[in-house]
C-alpha cells in the first residue's frame, strides 16, 4: 500500500524539468498560483489518528512525501523541521522524498541523520545530462539507507553509468501534459542498458503524451502512459509493443 503526504503545497521552477510542471497546470486550471508555498491541512498526516486510535497511514505503507513542492525547497525552510520530527516519529513507515534540489540536502538535513534514517528513501530527480553532472556529484555523497535515481521527465540522452552505484532504483519516465516534450525510445532502452550492466533495478514508468519509436511521434492519452509503457517494457523482452496515434 502507499500513500501520499504533501505537508505543503507550491512550488518554484527549477531547472528545465520544471517547464510544463504538473503542479502548475493544475493549479493555474482553478486560478490559483502554484508559485505560492503554504503548509496544508494534511501537514500532520502521519501522526494523524482514527476516532479508534489507530494511525490513519497504518505500519507498512509506503508514504510518497511532497508530491505538489520539493521538500527542499527554500520556502519550505520553516516547514521542514517538524516534518523531520514526524518521519522520525513514524519508524514503522517508508517515506520516499524525491527532490531535484538535492544540493541542499547537507542544509537541510535533520542533526541525527547520519549514515540516513533507515525508514527514508532519498530519490534525485534528473531530467538531462545537465542536470545529471550537476546533482548526481553531490547525490553520490549523500549519506541514505537508500537511494533511487528519478529521469522523470527524460528530456534527453543521460549517461548515469558513473554514479550507479549504491542506486537501489532507476526509475524513467516521459512529461505529460498538452506541451510535452517528445521522450524517445533509445534514450529509454539506453538507461536500461547501463543499469542492467550495472545490476541496478529499472523501472520504465510512463511515455509521456509524446513518445517516440522506430522515428514515428505517437501522441499518448494520459489515461494510457502506464500501460503503454508497460507494453514497452514487454517490448524490450519479447520483441513486440503496442502503440497508440
Amino acid at each position: 500500500m502507499s500513500a501520499i503526504w504533501n505537508p505543503w503545497h507550491g512550488c518554484e521552477k527549477y531547472s528545465e524539468g520544471c517547464a510544463h510542471c504538473y503542479v502548475y497546470r493544475r493549479d493555474e486550471s482553478v486560478g490559483r498560483d502554484a508559485s505560492t508555498v503554504y503548509k496544508t491541512k494534511n501537514f500532520d498526516l502521519p501522526l494523524r489518528r482514527k476516532r479508534d486510535g489507530s494511525f490513519v497511514l497504518p505500519p507498512g505503507e509506503t508514504v510518497y512525501a511532497c508530491m505538489t513542492s520539493d521538500f527542499f525547497l527554500p520556502a519550505a525552510d520553516g516547514f521542514r523541521a517538524d516534518a523531520w520530527q514526524m518521519i522520525r516519529a513514524r519508524q514503522d513507515l517508508r517515506f520516499i522524498i524525491i527532490t531535484k534540489r538535492i544540493v541542499r540536502f547537507a542544509d537541510c538535513a535533520p542533526p541525527d541523520w547520519g549514515a540516513g534514517w533507515a525508514n527514508v528513501t532519498l530519490t534525485c530527480t534528473v531530467e538531462s545530462e545537465k542536470q545529471c553532472r550537476i546533482r548526481m556529484p553531490v547525490f553520490q555523497t549523500v549519506p541514505a539507507a537508500r537511494k533511487q535515481i528519478c529521469c522523470e521527465p527524460l528530456l534527453e540522452p543521460v549517461d548515469l553509468s558513473p554514479y550507479l552505484d549504491g542506486i537501489s532504483l532507476v526509475i524513467v519516465g516521459g512529461e505529460s501534459g498538452s506541451d510535452a516534450r517528445i521522450c524517445r525510445w533509445t534514450w529509454v532502452l539506453d538507461l536500461h542498458r547501463q543499469c542492467a550492466q550495472a545490476g541496478v533495478p529499472f523501472y520504465f514508468k510512463q511515455t509521456g503524451a509524446r513518445f517516440e519509436k522506430d522515428g514515428k511521434v505517437f501522441l499518448i492519452p494520459r489515461s494510457r502512459q502506464l500501460s503503454q509503457a508497460s507494453k514497452a517494457r514487454q517490448m524490450y523482452f519479447s520483441g513486440g509493443m503496442e502503440h497508440e496515434s
